[in-house]
């Protein structure tokens, strides 16, 4: 079984959701990056995303938007997170890690070169929101060939036949997306989002996590019941930016989650 397998399985044995964090690599600095993630792991984070800063996120909303600035700012390339990557296997990370990134800087590094670095680093995924399914041929040959996870996406308004080609297609887990639009914190989310992912279970051979506008543990607790994994990506990089280096709102709030996701007692 790969990491990412093994995260879910665990998960699943002890009857809930698998907590996905996401961080922007580089915000503010790569250092900063490096001691953040085995703290996220020791907080509870089953499984952790790292985005390579990109200069035009389209899919991210404000907040992520601003850490990729912030990010390239401080000098985050692909490279030297494929490093940063490598030093926290070095360092004890067992978590798994993926990558979130756009076909750009892939592309940019070389595609067969990429995914070498990668497997080579320790990475167990990549994430592509703009990788049109249907086109994804190449990149998906290319991660198999390096046994990474190419981690697909689905949404409320994906239909029924191509769900199923998705959720057939998808390596790791199917990344179904709440609602449409980007990513970014929602007081609330969809009434319909139950349904919607009981649905995307179905259609899917592989775990399906819920991303996009999930921001607090009560959300986190609501939609565990019906769902394999719970992403959390903007409000973690508010809670670190807020913390201005200081990492305290940021664990406090992953372990929050992870506390939600347990069943709880009666």
């Amino acid at each position: 079984m790969s990491r990412i397998d093994r995260a879910f399985a665990r998960a699943k044995g002890e009857r809930r959701a698998a907590l996905i964090t996401y961080v922007c690599a580089g915000d503010p600095t790569l250092d900063a990056t490096a001691k953040i993630v085995p703290l996220l792991e020791e907080a509870g984070a089953d499984l952790i995303e790292l985005g390579i800063p990109f200069s035009d996120p389209i899919a991210d909303g404000p907040t992520i938007q601003a850490a990729s600035q912030r990010a390239l700012a401080s000098g985050t390339t692909a490279a030297k997170v494929l490093d940063l990557v490598q030093s926290l296997r070095q360092a004890g990370v067992h978590a798994p890690l993926l990558l979130m990134t756009y076909l750009n800087p892939i592309l940019s590094f070389g595609l067969d070169r990429f995914c070498d670095r990668a497997a080579d680093a320790g990475v167990d995924g990549l994430l592509v929101p703009d990788l049109p399914f249907d086109e994804e041929g190449p990149v998906s040959a290319a991660t198999k060939r390096r046994q990474l996870a190419l981690v697909l996406f689905a949404g409320p308004t994906t239909r029924p036949e191509r769900l199923a080609r998705i959720g057939h297609a998808t390596d790791g887990f199917l990344y179904f997306l709440s609602l449409t639009g980007v990513t970014g914190s929602r007081a609330a989310l969809p009434e319909e989002l139950p349904a919607q992912l009981a649905a995307a279970r179905a259609a899917s051979r592989a775990p399906v996590a819920v991303g996009f506008g999930i921001s607090t543990p009560d959300q986190a607790r609501a939609l565990g019941a019906h769902v394999d994994g719970i992403v959390v990506g903007s409000a973690l990089v508010s809670a670190l930016h807020q913390g201005n280096g200081n990492p305290a709102l940021a664990i406090k709030l992953v372990e929050q989650l992870a506390a939600a996701l347990r069943p709880q007692p009666g």
